[in-house]
């Protein structure tokens, strides 16, 4: 922009005088006023322009600053002093000063109190936006609280809040000897055609959660609580925000704003190009098109990047630009040319104080563009018609249709038939006529056509990419499933067309592993997880990804929780499988966000169900749930196909009984309490399934009570449990309950871990164990690295022999020789166990590389056999190999030392040739 020109006031002050009548009148009836722009004191005029506000009337006084403030700015802006965000700022603050005292004075005038309270005024548009022109009206919703609105103790709420609601209307656009303070339009509110001018909370909750359409949601990505109760305006906002900004794409309502763009631009029926009645606003490469490109934009990404919830257009490009979701050169373009066609539009509405935003013809056309401080008209065409030309042309790549767009001319069937064959598809003249098919308006995806053009353009990039895949037919096959079922992939067309690293990633997703081809075709809206910029991430820790599922849901009610924890969980999974099929991310790191997601899903669920159950029975005093991750949810390290093995436990005394409407006895409290948190993590909703639930490590199995005391429960552990139960407590962890609960829990554990043990009886008890499920559970294929005799569940037995025995080869107590030896998680286990002697320290890198071939085969070798060449190339870069032939090597050569560290601890040889060729 460079370095701002000195103020010209006196060449200001002419142009005002001569070029605009408004202007001219209102420097005429305030002397004091001009005075002090005549002075170049601009500061000093604003200053005085709010003191015109200052009187007791509130009508009179608000038309008397708005007079002021708007001569103030008008001549500072063609000074050159005001920048155009001043201006729209200061005139923004006034409208919500304005507001909220025309609230505050029609509550006054009837109930003799200064107050809002129960009265909310939100802004939407460009007052909401922080861009107010010179003659905009406002587009305020009025909401009122029937609880806490201030009104008359004899007054129905509903019936005040519409008396309130026409007073604030008169006060501020009614025509006085003084003008007028605010033109309003309360068109904008809910079901405007028949709701009243002031709609109850309630009311207006139930119609954003439910029924509202697309273009309400891109008018909320302005909205501010703006006057009257402010606090309550905002928190009404914060309920619907999931409504404005959803978690996941909703291609359908993108969709739906690019269409209604559409219309309003064929509807326009004033000129193309700038000249006589071109309108600056609505015109082809106006303003409101800069607005909708920002808007769209915010609302594909917004609702996962949160940077983008800004409310003003040159705010919301920048942020665009900066996040990498427009080009930066389309940003600078836009931003420059909305910067001076709100100075155009300021320029016409000055002249008569009109709301117009049309070029005139002829003379008045040379009057605007001297006014602005141009030779003439023609000069002011000319550079509109350049800035229009540039601003259109970007805004046709988003809605799809530039000038003379050619109807979409498929490839034909031949020629389509022809590159299949050479790409290498199977029965290429058969699968031509089946894609064929697809634009032909069998699916709403390919049916407008904006859609059939973005999909022609997409088609041979895709199915080149899907042929050089390893199973091509699948990922065709997948793909269709995928566009039968979303209602608009427009968007999904032309990103991918843009982003070839976004193709790859599709078919690599649809081919390589089963797991995330079948789950995107079940819920197609997972492609905007590919799209995501932060999908190449790791989420957060537990209360970072808790949080974001509280931000998911629509509604503050349990079931829209639940169908929350669903979606981000599924979006993490899905996220993670592509980081781990892509090698862009560590398997061992995997496995811990898989399990930090569950453990965040786990705590949600829980909390909410505690809640929703409490309601009902009470709580019991003195007493609470507690849950206990087993396995490898214990050991903090998931793969995509783990299921959730948790024990339920409580504290206090089992005898005592809930004090809710419907008590019940502790016992059965707990029981049914955790029956419906298992529900809660494993019931499929709207949103699909979660999690598989395992709770048979609980005492006595299935035979025994889903929720026991935690006093039962060391009793058993003491004197009842098996030793593989024991072992099974050698991976747990307390994953709920409140930090004087898990230290009475953590007691139990620590005590029951460190119980002494006759050796060889232990030593009989983990050998016996181990050879029972080798026969019983054999490896599925040669990649298990689970059950192959040498791997992972080897070193688990050896491990939690070792944690059993409990002590060094000394005879010092394990947990004073090393602390992380008992630890849960398996590879800290291992170097304690290295620390204090009683392991080889070299068995951390067949444990961490067995580990990472369990995480990535779950979803590239989920039978534990060989993938295709792909799939095969991308397990052995997940395991840090070059190639397939050298995983296979480095897992051989991994089993071979933890066989020996078992025939060194335990006796046996556990891969003789027998083993190894069962294997």
């Amino acid at each position: 922009m460079g370095n701002r020109p000195t103020p010209d006031w006196d060449s200001a002050l002419h142009r005002a005088r001569t070029h605009a009548p408004f202007l001219a009148r209102a420097l005429e009836r305030q002397p004091e006023l001009a005075a002090l722009l005549a002075a170049g004191d601009g500061d000093a005029a604003l200053a005085w322009a709010r003191q015109q506000g200052e009187g007791a009337d509130a009508e009179v006084a608000l038309r008397r600053e708005r007079l002021a403030l708007a001569a103030a700015l008008a001549v500072g802006d063609l000074a050159g002093a005001f920048p155009l965000t001043q201006v729209v700022s200061e005139l923004t603050a006034f409208a919500d000063h304005a507001l909220d005292r025309a609230i505050r004075t029609a509550i006054a005038e009837r109930t003799d109190r200064d107050s809002t309270d129960g009265f909310i005024a939100l802004a939407l548009g460009k007052q909401g936006a922080g861009e107010l022109n010179y003659s905009s009206d406002i587009d305020p919703i009025l909401l009122f609280d029937r609880e806490r609105l201030a009104r008359r103790a004899s007054d129905d709420p509903g019936e005040a809040a519409q008396r309130y609601a026409r007073r604030i209307v008169a006060l501020l656009s009614s025509s006085t000897a003084d003008g007028y303070a605010l033109r309003v339009d309360l068109r904008l509110r809910p079901a405007s055609e028949i709701s009243p001018l002031a709609v109850p909370v309630g009311s207006a909750l139930t119609h954003y959660q439910g029924a509202a359409l697309a273009w309400e949601r891109a008018a909320f990505t302005r909205a501010r609580a703006a006057a009257g109760d402010i606090a309550a305006g905002k928190a009404f906002l914060a309920q619907i925000r999931p409504f404005v900004w959803r978690a996941q794409l909703d291609f359908g309502a993108v969709e739906e704003i690019r269409a209604l763009t559409l219309r309003i631009r064929e509807s326009h029926q004033g000129p193309r190009t700038p000249g006589g009645g071109f309108d600056v606003k609505r015109g082809r490469g106006g303003i409101r098109e800069i607005e909708f490109y920002a808007q769209t934009h915010q609302l594909i990404h917004g609702g996962r990047d949160s940077s983008l919830r800004v409310r003003g257009t040159r705010a919301a490009l920048d942020r665009l630009a900066a996040a990498g979701w427009i080009p930066a050169d389309n940003a600078h373009v836009l931003g420059q040319a909305y910067d001076r066609l709100r100075q155009v539009e300021h320029r016409l509405q000055m002249v008569y104080d009109r709301q117009t935003h049309a070029l005139p013809d002829g003379a008045a056309l040379d009057n605007v563009a001297q006014l602005d401080g141009l030779e003439d008209g023609a000069a002011l065409v000319a550079e509109l018609t350049a800035i229009t030309a540039r601003t259109a042309r970007i805004y046709e790549e988003l809605i799809g249709t530039p000038d003379a767009a050619p109807a979409p001319v498929a490839m034909p069937v031949s020629a389509l038939t022809r590159n299949l064959g050479e790409w290498g598809f199977p029965e290429p003249d058969i699968l031509a006529e089946r894609i064929e098919a697809w634009r032909d308006g069998r699916f709403a995806a390919i049916r407008s056509p904006q859609a059939v053009t973005a999909w022609d353009r997409l088609a041979p990039v895709l199915l080149e990419a899907m042929a050089q895949s390893d199973d091509p037919m699948r990922a065709v096959t997948r793909w269709e499933r995928i566009i039968e079922t979303v209602p608009s992939a427009i968007t999904t067309f032309r990103l991918l067309d843009a982003r070839p690293d976004l193709t790859q990633r599709l078919v690599a997703a649809l081919t390589l592993a089963p797991v995330l081809s079948d789950e995107l075709a079940r819920k197609p809206e997972l492609l905007d997880t590919l799209i995501d910029k932060d999908a190449l991430d790791l989420p957060g820790d537990v209360p970072q990804i808790m949080a974001r599922m509280r931000g998911a849901a629509i509604r503050a009610d349990y079931e829209a929780l639940l169908d929350a924890i669903r979606i981000v969980t599924g979006e993490i999974r899905f996220a993670l499988g592509i980081q781990l099929i892509e090698g862009l991310a560590d398997p061992l790191a995997i496995a811990r966000a898989l399990s930090r997601t569950a453990e965040a899903a786990m705590q949600l669920a829980a909390q909410a169900t505690i809640e929703e159950f409490a309601a009902k029975h009470g709580e019991v005093a003195g007493s609470e749930l507690l849950i206990l991750g087993l396995g490898r949810l214990g050991g903090g390290a998931l793969t995509h196909a783990s299921d959730l093995d948790i024990v339920y436990l409580f504290t206090g005394d089992f005898a005592a009984q809930s004090d809710g409407p419907r008590p019940l006895g502790a016992t059965t409290y707990y029981n049914r309490l955790a029956s419906r948190v298992s529900a809660a993590l494993s019931v499929p909703t709207a949103q699909g399934a979660l999690y598989e639930v395992d709770t048979r490590l609980r005492p006595q199995g299935n035979q025994g009570p889903l929720a026991v005391s935690c006093e039962a429960f060391g009793k058993y552990q003491r004197e009842a449990a098996w030793t593989w139960e024991h072992m099974a407590l050698a991976r747990a962890r307390v994953l709920y309950g409140s930090p004087p609960a898990r230290a009475e829990l953590e007691g139990v554990l620590a005590e029951v871990l460190r119980d002494p043990r006759e050796k060889a009886a232990l030593r009989d008890a983990v050998l016996g164990m181990r050879a029972e499920m080798a026969r019983h559970k054999p490896p599925t294929g040669p990649l298990d690295a689970k059950l192959a005799r040498g791997g992972l569940v080897d070193i688990e037995f050896l491990v939690h022999y070792l944690q059993l025995r409990g002590e060094t080869a000394d005879g010092r107590p394990l947990a004073e020789a090393a602390m992380d030896a008992l630890s849960p998680d398996l590879g800290q286990a291992i170097a304690g166990l290295a620390a204090a002697g009683l392991i080889p320290a070299d068995l951390a890198e067949p444990h961490a590389l067995m580990t990472r071939m369990l995480v990535a085969g779950r979803l590239l070798a989920p039978d534990g056999r060989e993938p295709p060449p792909s799939g095969a190339r991308a397990l052995a870069r997940a395991c840090g190999e070059d190639s397939y032939e050298g995983l296979l090597e480095a897992f051989a050569a991994a089993r071979q030392q933890v066989a020996a560290a078992w025939k060194q601890i335990l006796g046996p040889d556990i891969l003789g040739p027998e083993q190894e060729i069962r294997a």
